[in-house]
């Protein structure tokens, strides 16, 4: 199963890109008759399922592998970002925080105390939601740059790279790094190509499961009926998870207009 349509919403390039050669070998894009490879490898029950044909559409106008290939890598990050948010949300619930202050008069545990896990990140200053923001986006640039990809011996994963592949910190990073993002201990290294890849397909699905899992909590929280979570005890959330900014950050340009059109989760 590719779950395309979890994928495809995020993360567009905002221009095409163009052309780049290989910093090495030939360059080889998955096919159509890859993805039901994979789907085959992941599900063999359920199989390959594309109810929008999303892997069929040239959504970019750069061929039909290079949409793959961004399909591919979305769903793997927004399934990495589901697994760490699936954690995050059950840490917060029980309340467990850092023993230290967050600023001179803020402490973490004040944040842990403001509700569930939605209503901790309402409750954190907007200056730590900037540098979240900002953090992430350093990241995004980070992954999308060809200079950087070249030099760490890859290519861009529309260009005959690797989907879910991100690049090292260290080989470019103006100021040194202890570690990298990806793999900082190094556990990987040693294994085998064929290990990576039965491990990437375990990750696959495991991100798959994660963003089931953390919508379901976010739709239990906001009152919806999700089998399983009614008894748990998840905290209700009177906010909206759609709206990034609460009305604790109306100094920001635009949040107070953001928040005037009453975005609603869906459903709800």
């Amino acid at each position: 199963m590719l779950a395309l349509t979890n994928a495809a919403v995020g993360f567009a390039p905002a221009t095409p890109l163009a052309p780049a050669a290989p910093a090495r070998g030939a360059v080889v894009m998955e096919t159509f008759e890859d993805l039901k490879a994979l789907a085959g490898k992941s599900n063999p029950i359920l199989g390959y399922w594309d109810p929008l044909s999303l892997a069929e559409y040239d959504q970019f106008g750069q061929g039909q592998e290079a949409a793959i290939g961004f399909l591919r890598h979305a769903e793997l990050k927004h399934g990495r970002v589901a697994m760490a948010a699936f954690v995050g949300f059950i840490v917060q619930s029980n309340g467990i925080s850092f023993p230290w202050k967050l600023n001179g008069d803020l402490a973490f545990s004040d944040i842990a105390a403001a509700g569930g896990p939605a209503d901790q990140w309402d409750a954190l200053p907007t200056s730590a939601k900037l540098q979240i923001f900002g953090f992430i986006a350093l990241m995004e640039l980070w992954s999308e740059s060809s200079y950087v990809l070249e030099q760490d011996g890859t290519t861009h994963y529309m260009r005959g790279g690797k989907p879910g592949y991100f690049p090292s910190l260290k080989k470019c990073m103006p100021h040194p790094v202890p570690l990298d993002l990806w793999d900082p201990f190094g556990f990987t290294s040693k294994l085998s190509e064929e290990q990576k890849a039965n491990k990437l397909v375990v990750e696959l699905n495991n991100g798959r499961l994660a963003m089931l899992g953390i919508i379901s909590f976010c739709a239990a929280s906001k009152g919806l009926i999700v089998p399983g979570l009614s008894t748990v005890g998840i905290k209700p959330y009177a906010g909206e998870y759609m709206a990034p900014f609460a009305a604790g950050d109306a100094s920001l340009p635009f949040v107070s207009d953001m928040l005037s059109y009453g975005l609603k989760f869906p459903g709800a």
